[in-house]
Order: structure tokens, then sequence, then C-alpha cells
């Protein structure tokens, strides 16, 4: 059975007898009580009731030996409010939490229980940590992009993405802002406000989605969907006579904790007698 209740306090989650504190930060506990190459090893002495603590996707999965002598375990939040509680039924060896992307970052404490007896603890940092890896623009580097027509790709850019951390996240609104040919502002696409407008291409859909999950160890593509580096009359920066140079900003909002990820990109305009028929090329600022 299942059960989840926000509303329990951290004292009665944790009972009142204390348990030895198993110590994991790199989301991966080991029976031995240590961790992976990113993570701490606990004291010696200390016992290890779990074999293993680790976030998988969007859930963390707590990992234990079949005849372990615990009836239940709770997740605790950062807050010291319960997450979720799990039963633990006769000879299961795991339980799971599904934190989804809407979770509250930071520590997060596993505690094991027999009838009101915690008998073993644990604790692991779940924080995603998104950074961006490359840019590119389908004109340039049609080779990234999805396996669509040239008129599909050219105008669109991708965006690599890694999450180096130890929790799961979603990318909600993919934004380019200054002197591109079509912007996500008000001198272009103007849905930097929208809610219902993620810019976000998904082609297995072949639609705009409205958020990208990303897990703790992934790296995954994005693409856009509103034409960024299309070149529309009156709007964004144009193709002229004379070659120019600018400066952009590549903008990742997040559901976790709402933060941004943003990189500032150059951007090179060769000169054109058309409006529409000019190279770009582009490098980190």
């Amino acid at each position: 059975m299942t059960q989840d209740n926000p509303h329990l306090s951290r004292r009665t989650a944790l009972r009142t007898v204390a348990g030895a504190a198993l110590v994991s930060m790199a989301g991966c506990l080991d029976g031995n009580g240590s961790t992976g190459p990113n993570g701490k090893s606990s004291p010696e002495g200390e016992s290890g009731v779990f074999q293993q603590v680790t976030v998988e996707g969007t859930e963390l999965i707590v990992q234990f030996d079949s005849d372990s002598e615990f009836d239940q375990i709770n997740l605790i939040q950062p807050d010291g409010e319960l997450f979720g509680q799990r039963e633990v039924a006769a000879g299961s060896q795991q339980v799971s939490f599904d934190l989804g992307t809407t979770y509250a970052p930071g520590e997060y404490e596993i505690v094991a229980l027999s009838g009101e007896e915690t008998v073993g603890e644990s604790s692991l940092s779940v924080q995603p940590n998104l950074g961006i890896v490359e840019m590119g623009i389908g004109r340039n580097q049609p080779e990234e992009m999805w396996d669509g027509s040239e008129s599909e790709t050219e105008e669109e850019a991708f965006v690599t993405l890694e999450n180096q951390g130890t929790g799961p996240d979603a990318v909600t609104k993919l934004l380019f802002i200054g002197d591109v040919p079509y912007p996500s502002d008000e001198e272009g696409t103007n849905y930097v406000d929208d809610e219902d407008v993620s810019g976000i291409y998904d082609p297995e859909s072949d639609s705009e989605v409205e958020q990208v999950i990303i897990a703790p160890g992934e790296q995954i593509t994005l693409y856009s969907s509103r034409s960024p580096f299309a070149f529309v009359p009156g709007a964004g920066t144009s193709c002229s006579e004379e070659s120019k140079t600018g400066e952009f900003e590549l903008i990742l909002e997040t559901r976790v904790g709402g933060d941004r990820v943003t990189k500032t990109y150059r951007i090179q305009y060769s000169a054109s007698q058309e409006p529409d028929n000019c190279e770009i090329s582009i490098s980190e600022a």
C-alpha cells in the first residue's frame, strides 16, 4: 500500500528512536555504506539497512535486502515535512517515490521504521544541475537537426543540454533574446511571457511540447519551434549591404526551483544585397 501525507510532521515521520545515519551525496549508496566516485563514504560502525538509494529518471528508488527487518520507509523533504511513505511488503527488495519535476531540491532523508522504532536512516542530495553543451543553427549544421525538410529545419536551432546534478528537471521554455533574425521577445515572436508557448519542438509528435524532462546524468538535444533564425520583414535583425555583428542570449526556463539556464553568444551577419540572404555565424561570447 502507498500513502503520501504531506501534513505529517518531521517529528512524527522520524519517530522517537534515533537511528544510525548514512550519508549519500552522489545519488547512489551501496551496501557497504559508501557511494560512487562523486560521493562520500559513511563512517564505519553505522548500520547499512539500505543497499542503494538512487534517482533514476524522476523516481527516487530505495533498495534493500528481502529479509530486512523494517516495515515502512519514509521520505522526508528538505523542509522537514514528509514527502511520502511506503509500506514494505514481506520479501520485497525496493520501494520508489515519484519526485516528478515539481519537487523541492535539497537534502532528502530516507527513514526505515519497524513499528514505532527507527532502525536506519540515509540522506541524499537531490539537485539538478543543467548546463548548455552546444547550440547551433539548422542552416549551418543540418546534420544536427531532426529528419525533416530543409525548409523546416534551416531557420530553427538545436541546443544540447546536460544534467550533471543528482535530480531530474524539466525545460519549459526556449528563448532567443537579442540580435537574432526573429527573437522571442516583442521584436519577434513575443512569447516570453506566454505560459502556453514553450518554443520547444518535438520531432516525434511533430508539435510544440509543454516541457522536456532531463534525468540526472542525461544529455538531450532540444529543438526550437518558433524559427528564431528566420528573416521576417520588420522584425529582429536583417541582412544589410555591410557585415555586422551583435549578441544574443540563449535562455532556458526550468521547472525545478524556477531557475534559468543562460549563455551569451556573438552573432555575425555577412554583407548582402538582400535582407534575407546573408550568412550567419555564431560563437560563444
